[in-house]
C-alpha cells in the first residue's frame, strides 16, 4: 500500500481535518465502550450494533451530524479490525487516538462495478444475480496528476507515482507534519523470481548498512550537516521558549518535520533496495538479528544502574537509523518465499574460505585477515559471503586447508582416554 502525496485546497483541508476529528472522536467512544466490559456482562456490542448506536449519536449530537456517516462507520470497522487483532494476531488492546498524532480516516468507495471470479468468470450470487462491489472515484489528469473524490470535498489532486490509476475499493487520507497523503488499499503483486541462480547474502551494520556478498555496499540515505545542525538549532530555541508558548510548540513542529523527512528518506531507500533484490535474486539471505534486544536501553535500575548508558544510547540511535528491520520485512513482502534468515553468531568470525573461527581475524571493523589460511577480505563482505552460504550458528569441525579451500566435517576421533567402569557392588 504505496502513499502518495496529496494537494488539497485550504478550504478542502479544512473539511478533512473535520473527518479526522470525526473519526478520532468515534474511535475514542468505541475504545472507552470495550474498556467499561467487565467479564461475567453481557458482550459488548460488536460493528453491527455501534453503527446502531452511531446513528442514534448522530441525531443527538450536532457536531457529530454534521460529518460524513460513511467517515465515521469506517472508523468502527477500524476498530472492530483492530479488535479481532488482538485475538488473530496478537497485537494489544486498542488504544486512544489523539489530535496531532492520529489524524487520518478512510473513505469507501461510492462507484458500484461488476466482480470477477479469479478465472475471469463473473461473481454471482445464491439468486444468480451479478455482485456488484465498491470502487473508488479517480481520474487521470496527466501522467503526473490525478484526481481522487472524497466526501465533502470533491475532487483533490493527488500526485501519481505509477502510470496506471489505482483500483480499489477503500483509501485511507492521512495527515502528519503539515502533509497530506492517501493509501489505496491495493494488495500488491509478488515479483516473480528472475530464475538465473543468483544467491546473495546480506550482512547488515552501522558503518555499511547492508554489505552485499557480491561485493555490493549500500548505504541508508541521512540528514545532511545542514540539516543536522538546523535540528539542532530548533531543539535549542524549544529549549529556551517558555513552557507551553506557540514559540516552543513551532520550534518543536519543525525539528519534527525535519526528522519525518528523514524517515521517510529511509523508507524510499528501503522500498528501491527491497524491489531490486526481489527482481534480481532468486534467493535473499539476511542476517537474523533480534533489533529489539539490540537496541535495548542500558539505564538499567536505581538499584542496578547501567553503565556506558549515553555511548550505548548513541548506538541505538544509528541502529535504528538504518531501517534494518524494514528492509527485511519489505523483502520478504515482495518476495515471499525466496527469503531466509542466517543465524547471526560467528558469521563475522569465520573465514569464508577456509571456514576457520577465529577471534584475532577480525583486525577492525573493517579488515579480516584470517590467521590460519592468510585470505584478506572486507569485513562485512566476508560476512555477507557467509550469510549467502548458509554458514552461521555454530562452529565448523575444522581440517587444514588452504586460501579458497573447502572444510569438511571430521568424525569424532578413535583415541579416547580410559572410561570409568563399574566395580561390581550392586546398587540394591
Amino acid at each position: 500500500m504505496a502513499r502518495l502525496r496529496m494537494y488539497p485546497t485550504s478550504g478542502q483541508a479544512s473539511v478533512m481535518l473535520e473527518h479526522c476529528a470525526h473519526a478520532r472522536y468515534v474511535w475514542n467512544l468505541a475504545v472507552e465502550q470495550h474498556a467499561h466490559w467487565q467479564p461475567g456482562r453481557r458482550s459488548a456490542p460488536g460493528f453491527a450494533g455501534q453503527c446502531r448506536q452511531l446513528t442514534e449519536a448522530r441525531r443527538d449530537n450536532e457536531w457529530l451530524g454534521a460529518g460524513n456517516a460513511d467517515v465515521q462507520q469506517q472508523a468502527l470497522k477500524d476498530f472492530a479490525k483492530a479488535k479481532n487483532a488482538k485475538f488473530a494476531s496478537g497485537f494489544g488492546e486498542p488504544t486512544w487516538r489523539r489530535k496531532f498524532k492520529h489524524e487520518g480516516f478512510r473513505v469507501i468507495g461510492t462507484d458500484r462495478v461488476p466482480e470477477f471470479e479469479p478465472d475471469g468468470s463473473p461473481k454471482v450470487n445464491a439468486k444468480g444475480k451479478q455482485v456488484m462491489g465498491r470502487s473508488v472515484v479517480v481520474q487521470k489528469l496527466n501522467r503526473r496528476w490525478a484526481q481522487v473524490k472524497v466526501p465533502g470535498c470533491g475532487w483533490v489532486r493527488f500526485r501519481l507515482t505509477r502510470a496506471e490509476l489505482p483500483t480499489a475499493k477503500t483509501f485511507r487520507v492521512t495527515f502528519r507534519h503539515g502533509q497530506w497523503h492517501i493509501a489505496f488499499a491495493i494488495i500488491p503483486e509478488s515479483i516473480e523470481a528472475p530464475d538465473v541462480g543468483e544467491v546473495i547474502g546480506i550482512d547488515r551494520g552501522v558503518k555499511i548498512t547492508a554489505a552485499l556478498s557480491d561485493g555490493r555496499k549500500l548505504n541508508c540515505p541521512q540528514l545532511t550537516t545542514k540539516e543536522r545542525a538546523q535540528i539542532r538549532k530548533h531543539q535549542r530555541r524549544a529549549a529556551r521558549a517558555p513552557k507551553g508558548s506557540e514559540r516552543k510548540t513551532a520550534e518543536y513542529a519543525k525539528v519534527a518535520k525535519l526528522k519525518a523527512r528523514e524517515a521517510a528518506r529511509r523508507k524510499d531507500w528501503c522500498e528501491k533496495i527491497s524491489t531490486m533484490l526481489a527482481r534480481t535474486c532468486d534467493l535473499v539471505r539476511f542476517e537474523k538479528l533480534n533489533i529489539k534486544n539490540m537496541t535495548a536501553s542500558a539505564k538499567g535500575t536505581a538499584e542496578q544502574p547501567g553503565k556506558k548508558v549515553a555511548q550505548k544510547a548513541g548506538l541505538n540511535r544509528a541502529i535504528l537509523a538504518q531501517g534494518w528491520g524494514l528492509l527485511r520485512q519489505r523483502t520478504g513482502h515482495k518476495a515471499p518465499g525466496r527469503v531466509e534468515d542466517v543465524p547471526a553468531p560467528f558469521t563475522s568470525l569465520r573465514c569464508s574460505a577456509c571456514g576457520w573461527i577465529e577471534k584475532k581475524s577480525r583486525k577492525s571493523q573493517a579488515d579480516f585477515v584470517c590467521v590460519s589460511c592468510g585470505f584478506t577480505c572486507n569485513a562485512d563482505e566476508n560476512a555477507a559471503t557467509n550469510v549467502a552460504a548458509g554458514q552461521g550458528g555454530f562452529p565448523r569441525p575444522r581440517r587444514t586447508a588452504g586460501a579458497g579451500g573447502m572444510t569438511t566435517a571430521i568424525g569424532r576421533s578413535s583415541v579416547r582416554e580410559p572410561q570409568p567402569t563399574w566395580a561390581g557392588i550392586p546398587l540394591f
